[in-house]
């Protein structure tokens, strides 16, 4: 097999990269393939093999279908500021103000939120509980 190539493919076929779902499957389906498990909390990457003193793999591999538990979290995330207004705006980006300000002060510069650098996903947190507040102070004392 020449390199870039994978099994099931023509010489000289390309597919286009996996994203999202598919590519959770896909890394599932190599993981097994591989002999290793995408299950159990505690592995330092999906996929981890098994520890044991039999080269590293222990009993049957066993592969968990993949979770979108994040698509639920942002659903019940969305359902509450839909009910809740305002206020459950404040508080999400008052938690997220603070694990941010306590991450930064541990030592972290860079994110994998979209701004990347923590003083901007601060002042953009910081600016979001600001409008609520305002929000807030519009629709009830006006």
């Amino acid at each position: 097999m020449k390199s870039g190539e994978t099994r099931g493919e023509m010489p000289g076929e390309r597919r286009p990269p996996l994203t999202g779902v598919a590519y959770e499957e896909a890394r599932a389906a190599q993981a097994a393939a591989d002999g290793f498990t995408t299950d159990g909390p505690g592995r330092p990457w999906p996929g981890a093999p098994r520890p044991s003193a039999y080269g590293g793999r222990s009993g049957p591999v066993i592969v968990t279908p993949f979770d979108p538990l994040r698509l639920c979290v942002y659903a019940t995330v969305a359902l509450l500021g839909w009910v809740l207004g305002p206020f459950a705006v404040i508080v999400f980006a008052g938690v997220g103000f603070a694990g941010y300000v306590r991450a930064r002060r541990a030592g972290l510069v860079r994110s994998k939120c979209l701004l990347r650098d923590t003083r901007l996903v601060l002042a953009y947190l910081g600016l979001v509980v600001v409008a609520a507040i305002a929000a807030i102070v519009l629709r009830f004392f006006t």
